[in-house]
């Protein structure tokens, strides 16, 4: 739902008609989706999520908040996103028809991200990874200094490790720019501050991978043209706004847990366990005000069995 309302929203002031073919491709995805959860929990008789309504969560008459460039780059790494949540999900389930489901949302995603990385390509928008020379020969690790990191002399970074500091660089980078857009639209002071803060904690974070990398002369993504429009006009429901935080809280937490178990210089490890504290801590208060407005939809929990037992 709150993929059809975000990019429904982004169609309708997309002038770039490439970029609009992908987001056009991203929305027929949602409301298919949409469609198919719907008859699924309509099936197995469980109320049907809440979530989102275009008519109440989504301003039409407001003026653009993110450029075109913006709007394909969000749509890339929701491809990501994606991928990586369907790939937990299928390997989860049990029963045919939904592996078959989530099988399909995964070929999806795939088409979904190939899409938008073409044309990012094709107009020069897509930022590459850093690169290593290529090996010679296999090599094994031979003293346990490869793990050392504090002080000292410490081996350069391996390829595995380059890869999450980027991917986590451009997530980070991705949440700042739209938590600073959603900071300038948000009707409640408080959801602004916290927008404000999570702002500050992803630039803070595009700071520390991006001088991992400098540190070992490797270049860092740059910002490039991704700052949202000068517009303070209301676009969506503080609601909306606060979920797609949330989200990325969830998926910065998830990915930096990866890295750390895939990090083995202790160096990036003592990185990688202060971020997340601080993800953790602004997720934390960031479910505490969606509970207070009533925002957040619980998802179907076990019996109390205590509770259950008390009431005889």
């Amino acid at each position: 739902m709150v993929g059809v309302c975000t990019i429904a929203s982004f169609i309708s002031h997309i002038e770039d008609r490439e970029i609009q073919s992908v987001l056009e491709f991203a929305l027929s995805l949602s409301k298919s989706h949409l469609q198919k959860l719907k008859s699924l929990f309509n099936e197995e008789q469980y109320p049907v999520p809440d979530g989102f309504q275009q008519e109440h969560d989504v301003i039409k008459e407001a003026p653009r908040l993110f450029t075109d460039d913006f709007c394909l780059f969000y749509i890339q790494n929701m491809g990501k996103i994606g991928l990586e949540f369907y790939t937990t999900a299928l390997s989860n389930a049990a029963r045919l028809d939904i592996c078959e489901y989530f099988t399909e949302c995964l070929n999806e995603s795939a088409r979904l991200l190939n899409k938008a990385t073409e044309i990012m390509l094709l107009k020069g928008t897509f930022i590459r990874a850093p690169f290593i020379p290529t090996p010679s020969k296999n090599e094994y690790v031979q003293k346990q200094s490869y793990m050392a990191g504090f002080f000292g002399h410490h081996r350069p970074l391996n390829v595995i490790e380059i890869s999450n500091i980027y991917y986590n660089l451009i997530q980070n980078q991705l949440g700042r720019t739209l938590l600073m857009g959603f900071s300038q639209v948000a009707s409640s002071e408080e959801v602004r501050e916290y927008l404000v803060r999570g702002r500050d904690i992803a630039d803070k974070h595009v700071e520390i991978f991006g001088s991992l990398l400098s540190k070992e002369f490797l270049p860092s993504a740059s910002a490039w043209d991704t700052m949202p429009t000068t517009s303070t006009t209301k676009t969506f429901s503080d609601k909306l706004i606060m979920f797609h935080a949330t989200s990325l809280n969830a998926d910065g937490i998830a990915h930096y847990g990866r890295s750390l178990a895939l990090s083995p210089r202790r160096d990036l490890a003592s990185h990688y366990t202060r971020l997340t504290s601080e993800v953790l801590n602004f997720a934390e208060d960031g479910a505490n005000i969606m509970i207070n407005n009533g925002w957040l939809e619980q998802p179907p929990q076990a019996s109390d069995r205590d509770l259950l037992s008390s009431q005889q």
